[in-house]
């Protein structure tokens, strides 16, 4: 019996956003145009009823090879979105140090991977100079960008290429301005869009989905792949197809935010070139530097502030300016949609699934939903080769999304500040996947291996849990006595150490200052 092939070639978005356009903007430049025989449309249905979240203006280094497929510039990206680099996260009051403000309650994650990339390298030899009251930071002692970052250098020059510089990188931006431009690129690279609002999804004897139906009366919109982009509604996924929602609110205690933007009033000032994530009693505050404003906000557990209280937790973190301030509360669940492809229907952002902040994950989830939906529509397309498509993705994005959880719990799990109920349930190894309990359990005696991961299945590699580790003072055993054990390959380990530093000072009198060139990327 011959297998039917889906002879047209369609797709379907619905919702704009961040999501739609990211989304409609990549598969517009990675699938072939409606002009070849084997070619795509892609249509997306918005609506202007309906209002997006577009608070999320933090990313991860993905984003630059994501853009470079778009055939635009970096300095037209910087100037539309009002963006910004990001080369790491510091992170302020997590570790529960001595005192607040102490160093060691004061680190960095930065993007750039240690001396000697994915291998434990110089680990063990750091772990085993403890004593040492002079030795630095984790990240300062194996990377330059630690010092860079704190020098609020910019990760290139003006000549280099786009997308590419010394260090490695990502950005900030504006969240409604990115998703505008995004929409023009993907509009002028061939995607139509229709603006209005869904009232009905009609599926076919298949079950599958066959056709949008419009509020404004408007003849119905069929194709052959939809992509539910329509957020935390889920439309599609959720409300037609009824895929399952796993909740993993018992590990990421974190439900709610309140988001606040914080006028420059100081205009020329520096910009700092990383996310600072500062704790308080139930969360943490996130503040993102753009060139005209900064923008903050307050996340929480509910189950351990109010909202009122957590309100004036973001007004007192504004300073004198957050009294008067308009604030934005934001309601999530966290979790995800364990089958995020049935059918012809694929689900991206929101409608997939949502975590907290914490590390930019949601853009870069886009990304790699956006890639594979491309890889996996690539040649002929009958109902055997979605469904193993779907079964593929589905297999892929949940083991992606249970490696997320692990790692944003090891922010909190490590931690030793124990000064509210917050931080002492999060302590608590109940409150941990098993996979994390297995692993902080093992990692008190050996250091990380590569067969602690499948790296696949990570958005961070292990160099990423090692800066959170070690960043927060987690207490193991391995590494000591290794310089002792062996005398050759400590000399070696220490003159790698002060050649890291030496290449640390030169960098910062190499790079430009980050505000001299975000300014002058935004007059170019």
């Amino acid at each position: 019996m011959a297998r039917r092939v889906v002879t047209s070639r369609r797709i379907v978005i619905v919702g704009g956003g961040t999501a739609g356009w990211l989304t409609a903007a990549y598969l517009s430049r990675a699938l072939p145009a409606a002009a070849r025989s084997d070619g795509w449309t892609i249509t997306l249905v918005e609506s202007a009823d309906i209002g997006t979240i577009g608070v999320g203006e933090g990313s991860f280094p993905t984003l630059r090879s994501t853009l470079a497929t778009l055939g635009r510039s970096e300095a037209e990206f910087l100037r539309a979105s009002d963006a910004t680099f990001k080369q790491g996260v510091r992170f302020l009051g997590w570790a529960g140090g001595p005192t607040p403000g102490h160093d060691a309650d004061d680190y960095f994650h930065p993007f750039n991977l240690p001396f000697g990339g994915d291998e434990p390298g110089l680990l063990p030899f750091w772990l085993d100079s403890a004593a040492d009251p002079q030795r630095p930071s984790f990240a300062d002692a194996v990377t330059v960008q630690e010092r860079l970052i704190r020098a609020d250098r910019a990760p290139k020059r003006r000549d280099d290429a786009d997308f590419s510089g010394p260090m490695n990188y990502a950005y900030h931006f504006d969240a409604a301005k990115l998703a505008a431009w995004l929409r023009e690129v993907a509009i002028a690279n061939g995607v139509a869009r229709i603006e209005a609002t869904v009232a009905a999804v009609a599926r076919g004897e298949d079950g599958d989905v066959a056709a949008l139906t419009l509020s404004d009366g408007s003849p119905p919109i069929a194709g052959d792949i939809f992509i539910d982009c329509s957020g935390f509604r889920a439309v599609l996924i959720g409300d037609a197809l009824g895929a399952p929602f796993r909740s993993v609110e018992a590990v990421l205690f974190n439900d709610r935010a309140i988001a606040m933007q914080i006028p420059d009033d100081a205009p020329g000032r520096q910009i700092a070139p990383y996310t600072r994530a500062t704790a308080h009693e139930a969360g943490w505050i996130w503040d993102i530097g753009l060139p005209t404003r900064r923008g903050t906000g307050c996340v929480y557990s509910s189950r351990h502030m109010s909202d009122d209280q957590a309100e004036a937790v973001i007004r007192r973190y504004a300073g004198p300016a957050g009294a008067t301030l308009a604030a934005r509360t934001l309601r999530f669940r966290t979790g995800y949609r364990t089958s995020q492809w049935i059918g012809n229907t694929v689900a991206i952002g929101l409608s997939a699934g949502f975590f907290e902040p914490l590390e930019s994950t949601g853009i870069m989830l886009i990304e790699v939903a956006a890639r594979i939906v491309a890889d996996m529509l690539r040649g002929p397309v009958d109902r055997a080769a979605l469904a193993g498509a779907a079964r593929n993705y589905n297999r892929q994005m949940a083991a992606r999304f249970e490696a997320i959880v692990e790692f944003l719990k090891l922010h909190y799990c490590v931690s030793r500040r124990a000064d509210t109920a917050y931080w002492r349930d999060n302590r608590d190894p109940a409150s941990w996947p098993e996979g994390l309990r297995d692993k902080i359990v093992q990692w008190r005696h050996r250091l990380p291996s590569r067969f602690d991961f499948v790296i696949d299945h990570q958005s961070f590699l292990p160099p990423s849990w090692a800066f959170i580790l070690h960043g927060l003072g987690h207490e193991t055993q391995a590494g000591s006595g290794v310089i002792a054990a062996r005398p050759g390959d400590a000399r070696d380990a220490m003159a790698a150490f002060a050649r890291i530093r030496q290449a640390a000072s030169q960098a910062v009198q190499a790079l430009p200052d980050h505000r001299s060139l975000i300014d002058h990327y935004h007059r170019s």
